[in-house]
């Protein structure tokens, strides 16, 4: 099983493919050059030796005419001579044939005196010229009218025909020979070809090999941290993906580290916080009720501070799920933002904060209303607590035919230019004293950004320090899983 898996992995790699191809290109042209040059050979072999018969066969009609042949064919010893001599050089047989059908001279001495009626005949008695070649039974046949012209009249009469047939053995010979090797030197070529294929290949394939050792290398923590293979293009933007990638990962790993370092910190503060109130309670002898009593306020107060991290911590958890644990109902954003404001009014008026809802036209959207609730009240909450005494904070709603738009407006502290890239960051803090004099975990805006992406939804921010921050956020009104 492993031999017959290694051998499918090699058909289906690039090396063999690569070594094919080549053999392919190599081999293809080869063969249909040996084929096209022995048919061109033996084509223009035949082309002189067909040219060269007829020249001779045309002399021979002539003087075969002249001489009134075929009425004394006996006392024309010369053409006889020549006849036979024809037959002889180009290994083949001649025949003399008047307008009656009748054979009057035949080179092999079989038909001499019998009758010939073919179709190659009659069209020559007709006058026409014809020639053929036969290749399977490797001969040559031309049968040329003879024509007698009155010298009176002009007019011309076919009186009868000769029929010359020869073999092409020579030709052939040489074919073979020429085949053999042309053969010969084909297959050097394709030993070549697969030698020079399969070098050209592992040279090609190489840099991915080298590729793949350095990212396996790289997998079992060894090597660099970065690929740096540039032999190709391909090459080159393949090592650039992949240590882009590598990037991204070192970031993710570097943001889990800090994260859970961060999640211990945040646990461990409040603990602290108790423990110390705990011994100083402890250390005291007959302390007055009062200090007992705005102490273990201050220990409640820290664990109100654990159980909202904590709390925090579950629906950051939560959002971190895919989008397939969204509960999706028909929810009316503008009674879910009246709703919201109005649980946040107190903590508003504490401050003497103007809390305004603008509604554009109502607005039903599918969405899930507990994670979208949790995002917006975050938003809300955030303008309200990072303001300044008798500021605003301005919500609006709107809509059109495939997005609803929410608008969180203030007029607070704001954010600093360098710090907008990072307020998405688990337990990033602005202004971390501020932060903690309010109660803020640096978790919110988080979980309201994971919110609205699971919503296939987008999140914009922009500020101004000492003017205020803008919120605007685009959810569609259908959800599309």
């Amino acid at each position: 099983m492993s031999k017959f898996k290694k051998l499918t992995d090699f058909l289906k790699s690039l090396k063999c493919r690569l070594i094919l191809l080549c053999i392919l290109i190599g081999i293809v042209p080869s063969v249909l050059l040996r084929a096209g040059m022995l048919g061109s050979y033996e084509n223009r072999a035949v082309s002189i030796r067909t040219s060269e018969i007829l020249s001779q066969a045309k002399i021979l009609a002539n003087q075969i005419v002249s001489n009134d042949y075929l009425n004394n064919a006996e006392s024309e010893s010369a053409i006889n001579v020549q006849l036979e001599q024809l037959s002889t050089i180009y290994d083949g047989r001649v025949m003399i044939i008047d307008e009656e059908f009748h054979i009057i001279k035949d080179t092999y001495n079989l038909d001499t005196g019998k009758t010939i009626i073919s179709e190659e005949v009659i069209k020559s008695i007709q006058g026409e010229e014809i020639s053929k070649y036969d290749s399977q039974n490797r001969y040559i046949e031309m049968t040329i009218p003879l024509v007698h012209v009155d010298l009176e009249t002009e007019n011309k009469r076919t009186i009868g025909v000769i029929m010359v047939s020869v073999s092409t053995d020579s030709i052939n010979l040489n074919l073979e020979y020429l085949a053999r090797n042309t053969l010969v030197m084909e297959l050097i070529a394709i030993v070549a070809i697969i030698f020079a294929g399969t070098f050209i290949a592992i040279h090609l394939v190489a840099p991915f090999h080298a590729m793949a050792k350095s990212i396996e290398e790289i997998q079992t923590g060894y090597g660099d941290d970065a690929l740096k293979i540039n032999a190709y293009t391909e090459t080159r933007q393949i090592c650039e993906k992949f240590n882009k990638m590598l990037g991204r990962m070192k970031v993710l790993d570097d943001s889990r580290q800090e994260f859970v370092s961060n999640v211990s910190h945040e646990l461990k503060t409040p603990l602290t916080s108790m423990k110390v109130l705990a011994d100083s309670i402890n250390s005291m002898e007959d302390a007055p009720v009062e200090l007992y009593q705005e102490f273990m306020s201050d220990i409640g107060n820290e664990v109100d501070r654990e159980t909202k991290i904590i709390n925090d911590l579950l629906s950051l958890v939560k959002m971190d799920k895919s989008a397939g644990d969204l509960n999706i109902t028909n929810v009316n954003i503008n009674e879910l933002l009246e709703q919201i404001l109005k649980r946040l009014k107190p903590i508003a008026e504490k401050q003497n904060i103007e809390l305004v809802l603008e509604s554009f036209r109502p607005v039903s959207a599918d969405v899930d209303e507990v994670k979208i609730t949790l995002a917006f009240t975050n938003l809300i909450e955030n303008a309200v607590k990072y303001n300044r005494p008798d500021g605003w904070v301005h919500v609006s709603l709107n809509a059109d035919h495939q997005y609803f738009y929410l608008k969180v407006e203030d007029c607070g502290i704001g954010i600093p230019e360098e710090s907008l890239e990072h307020i998405y960051e688990r337990f990033y803090r602005v202004d971390k004293s501020h932060s903690r004099e309010i109660g803020g975990t640096g978790l919110g805006l988080a979980i309201t950004r994971s919110a609205v992406l699971m919503h296939r939804g987008a999140i914009k921010v922009f500020s101004t320090v000492g003017e205020g921050t803008i919120f605007n956020v685009r959810i569609p009104l259908n959800y599309i899983s």
